[in-house]
């Protein structure tokens, strides 16, 4: 069981922490991502890390502002977001798929199957 939290309204270059605090055994095994969705639009990928936690993959619109981190003793996976723009408006998700070392996450919202309740995160200009 994945809880997000951390989102809230802001203004336009503020900065946001969002968390994820996974529940149950096995975490180091699941790759973690996270996603967001805004209204009218679909689910899109945000950023994931490695089951190994070595390697972190981000999409481009979020590249240089967002960065992905991870607290394996407290299970809990964090984005720290900067520079934060009208567009980043959304609810964000955190994801988990329990995976092998050697395959890499997937920015298909449809590879992952564990996903958090969401935490809306509003940037105003």
């Amino acid at each position: 069981q994945l809880q997000a939290s951390g989102g809230g309204s802001v203004q336009v270059g503020d900065s946001l922490r969002l968390s994820c605090a996974a529940s149950g055994p096995s975490f180091s095994r699941y790759a973690q991502g996270w996603f967001r969705q805004a209204p009218g639009k679909e689910r899109e990928f945000v950023a994931a890390i490695s089951r190994s936690g070595t390697t972190t993959y981000y999409d481009d619109s979020v590249k240089g502002r967002f960065t992905m981190s991870r607290e394996t003793d407290a299970k809990t996976v964090y984005l720290q977001m900067s520079s934060l723009q009208p567009e980043d408006t959304a609810v964000y998700y955190c994801a988990a798929k329990q995976t092998i070392l050697t395959v890499e996450p997937n920015t298909e919202a449809r590879w992952w199957d564990n996903w958090g309740q969401g935490t809306q995160v509003t940037v105003s200009s």
